[in-house]
């Protein structure tokens, strides 16, 4: 028993991450985010491509494929190029193209990679099962679906580390927060971002790219607060969450206004020299000492404290974090003020 399950750990094929794509003979890729399969088969291309440019590419649907399909793209040329077959719709698979992959990986041809998109589903299971149980010497790229704020700040941190540019924590979190959907939506603002500016990326550069994506997020509520229309801050928080949205960011995009408004607000002299003290920009001060305006120290003072209570709370698992962000957004709108 010791042996056999010892022989299953060993066919256990590499998993393989999706920035990390490398050619194998058989290549599975795994999961429904299509962006980060997209790149990591463009990866494996590109990487084969520069190894010999007279590489074939050949796409097959293994949706419709018929037999003889796959074997045909995979069989040497007169001149023996290297071959490339990407196969899509492998959740689809037609029995035709089962069995005649299942043979291929008995003896994948050499000079040839397979890749298989899956983008997931019961269906194809047999065809998956082999693969990952080592049947052609394969790799597997799981693409799992990115859904998490971490995931997606850390995806798009990547990005700009990729370009050689540098972004602020702040600026990674509006970005986030302007683009909660599609991850392909989120990797082409960065591009933007990347493609349209010099410099470091900050926040007020992202707000001034994408103000028009962020009328209902955490920006706006944590300024309709600040300026103290609770009314209008609770429409839009409930908005903003209704739509999808994480409290996370939200009680976020607060707790940097707040922290600017500490920085500024006993603070006298330019708004340049203030900055340079504090590691701000001098719109930064600017912005900060106008949400500042009518504000105590005791109820910033407490503000910020809540503020910091309320991310732990949310962030442990509160039973109602949308209750626990609306008393937070309700004490700010009141100026810190207990009701």
């Amino acid at each position: 028993m010791a042996a056999r399950a010892a022989t299953r750990s060993a066919a256990r094929i590499p998993q393989v991450a999706w920035n990390e794509a490398r050619p194998a003979p058989v290549v599975l890729v795994s999961g429904p985010e299509e962006l980060l399969a997209e790149r990591a088969i463009r990866r494996i291309r590109e990487t084969l491509a520069a190894a010999d440019p007279s590489l074939e590419v050949s796409d097959l649907d293994a949706s419709s494929a018929v037999p003889g399909d796959l074997t045909t793209l995979a069989s040497p040329s007169l001149f023996g190029e290297p071959r490339l077959i990407r196969v899509a719709a492998v959740e689809r698979l037609s029995e035709a193209f089962l069995n005649e992959a299942l043979r291929y990986l008995e003896a994948p041809d050499e000079g040839a990679t397979l890749v298989l998109r899956h983008g997931g589903g019961v269906r194809g299971k047999k065809l998956l099962d082999a693969v990952r149980g080592g049947a052609g010497g394969g790799i597997e790229i799981a693409c799992a679906e990115v859904k998490r704020d971490a995931d997606r700040s850390s995806f798009a941190a990547a990005e700009f580390r990729a370009a050689g540019r540098r972004v602020s924590p702040g600026a990674l979190r509006v970005l986030v927060s302007a683009f909660q959907g599609d991850l392909g939506e989120l990797a082409s603002a960065c591009q933007q971002l990347i493609a349209d500016t010099a410099g470091d990326i900050g926040e007020g550069t992202v707000q001034t790219y994408y103000a028009g994506r962020m009328e209902t997020d955490a920006f706006a509520v944590a300024d309709a607060a600040l300026a103290g229309r609770g009314g209008e801050a609770l429409v839009l928080l409930r908005h903003a969450i209704d739509s999808g949205a994480d409290p996370v960011p939200i009680i976020a995009a607060l707790a940097a206004k707040l922290r600017a408004m500490a920085k500024v607000l006993d603070a006298r002299g330019q708004a340049a020299k203030i900055a340079a003290e504090h590691g701000m920009a001098p719109w930064q001060v600017d912005r900060a000492r106008r949400d500042a305006a009518g504000w105590e120290a005791a109820g910033l003072g407490r503000a910020i404290v809540f503020t910091a209570e309320t991310d732990e709370r949310v962030k442990s698992g509160a039973r109602d974090p949308e209750f626990a962000v609306e008393r937070l957004v309700r004490l700010i709108a009141r100026r810190g003020e207990t009701a």
